[in-house]
């Protein structure tokens, strides 16, 4: 039988693949509320030199060892990779009844997860809506960002409490309404890139220093105007 969110322990063993931007900073936040992270799955230098900078002597595993320990499995991968990820450990009979997993692809909701939940586990998707640096900056704007939490009505209190934990504000999004979330943060995030670097690169053109300092006052202000028209 699923255990309640009543009945879990409050601390859960957190197990992490992928170490890009944002699993080892979610990973950290987690620990950093009392979760123990029993370790991440890394395959490159690169993935692995940040692993080690953002969760300091986290173990590094093999995915199905990491997925035994787990009771709770942040998949941090890109979108395009889910389904293949989650449906190829299904074939190995890698998750476990009751074990939460939880992805954190914008677009998708938990039906990409369904290989592992058919097994009996429990799926999240939880998305953090902020643009992800990959570093500990990412730890101090968790707070108060929000996440788009995705799950079956039984275990969104599940989901929200994570959100909580890790200091966001979870925002809870349909199923059927991921694919419109995931368009309207990529517009958000790539329209508000694609501005700030044209416009510092006329200012630079122009010989003025530091145009990404003599800007930010005049962007921050003109968002923050835009977003409190949309409140």
């Amino acid at each position: 039988m699923t255990p309640s969110p009543q009945q879990r322990s409050g601390r859960l063993g957190v197990g992490i693949i992928g170490a890009g931007n944002v699993g080892p900073i979610l990973g950290a936040a987690l620990a950093g509320a009392g979760h123990a992270i029993v370790g991440i799955s890394a395959i490159s230098a690169a993935s692995r030199e940040r692993a080690e900078a953002i969760l300091p002597g986290a173990p590094i595993l093999e995915m199905p060892q990491l997925i035994e320990r787990s009771e709770l499995v942040i998949l941090a991968v890109p979108g395009e990779e889910l389904a293949s990820l989650v449906a190829g450990l299904a074939a190995t009979g890698a998750w476990q009844p009751g074990q939460l997993v939880m992805h954190t692809a914008a677009r998708y909701g938990t039906a990409v997860l369904a290989p592992a939940t058919r097994l009996g586990a429990i799926g999240l998707a939880i998305h953090p809506a902020m643009a992800s640096t990959g570093t500990s900056i990412d730890l101090t704007r968790l707070a108060g960002a929000h996440f788009a939490v995705t799950a079956a009505a039984p275990v969104q209190p599940i989901g929200q409490a994570l959100v909580v934990e890790m200091g966001g504000e979870p925002i809870l999004v349909a199923e059927a309404d991921r694919e419109a979330y995931a368009e309207a943060i990529a517009t958000a995030t790539s329209f508000s890139a694609a501005i700030v670097d044209q416009a510092t690169a006329l200012l630079a053109g122009i010989g003025i220093d530091s145009p990404g300092g003599m800007l930010a006052p005049l962007v921050r202000s003109s968002v923050e105007n835009a977003l409190r028209r949309a409140y």
